[in-house]
């Protein structure tokens, strides 16, 4: 029975130490999902039960070990995380500060993607390449940038500084800083220049195309009416 206890003991104080580790580490990290989701109740809630910030942790395992060239190790730390979150980082991708994947499931980041401070993704998401082309092929994105659900960012293109990309939306060019993307393919719609709200929901970003529509729309119901 003390053999027993003492095994609990242990197993306890593996897990209180590697908590501690985790919330010193990745400190940052927890508190932009607390900031970014309603829905996080709790900073051990995070730590716990967030996919993204688990798939985060074994991101920044596998990305020094890619930088050595132990390539199998790696990949094989992103294949777990891939297997046990759903959601897939190359360990060869460039993340910054206070990253957080939104629940995650489908979200993939390629090899040569790069990603700023700030960033937020939702499921679904994609920072993918186009062909077989060697060298840079993945997107850049810049600092504060929203990638709404769904959405498609693929190339070797660069996302501006405080950019949203609408849920669905499929972007293959580069998208100037301080702007929305919507449709397929990606369209670009300006918020006058100026730093937009980091609260915009990415389910409700204008499109422009539907914009044109409902003009169109009401002239002409104004011209029945002067018939």
């Amino acid at each position: 029975m003390a053999y027993l206890i003492n095994i609990l003991v242990i197993v306890l104080a593996a897990f209180l130490v590697k908590l501690a580790f985790i919330s010193a580490v990745f400190y940052a990290d927890i508190k932009a999902a607390q900031k970014r989701d309603p829905a996080a109740k709790s900073f051990l809630e995070v730590i716990l039960l967030y996919p993204g910030l688990h798939a985060l942790i074994y991101y920044r395992l596998a990305h020094p070990l890619y930088k050595m060239r132990l390539f199998f190790l790696a990949r094989m730390l992103s294949q777990i995380a891939r297997f046990s979150t759903g959601i897939e980082i190359h360990p060869g991708a460039q993340i910054g500060k206070r990253f957080f994947i939104d629940h995650g499931l489908g979200v993939v980041i390629g090899e040569t993607a790069i990603v700023g401070d700030d960033v937020l993704l939702y499921q679904g998401s994609t920072l993918g390449g186009t062909g077989i082309v060697q060298g840079k092929r993945h997107p850049t994105i810049g600092n504060n940038v929203v990638i709404g659900a769904g959405a498609k960012v693929l190339g070797n293109i660069v996302i501006g500084d405080n950019s949203y990309i609408g849920a669905n939306a499929v972007v293959v060019k580069d998208v100037p800083p301080n702007s929305t993307v919507v449709g397929i393919p990606g369209r670009i719609t300006k918020q006058d220049g100026k730093k937009m709200d980091t609260d915009l929901d990415h389910a409700r970003i204008l499109d422009p195309i539907m914009q044109s529509i409902e003009e169109l729309q009401d002239r002409v119901r104004n011209i029945e009416k002067n018939k």
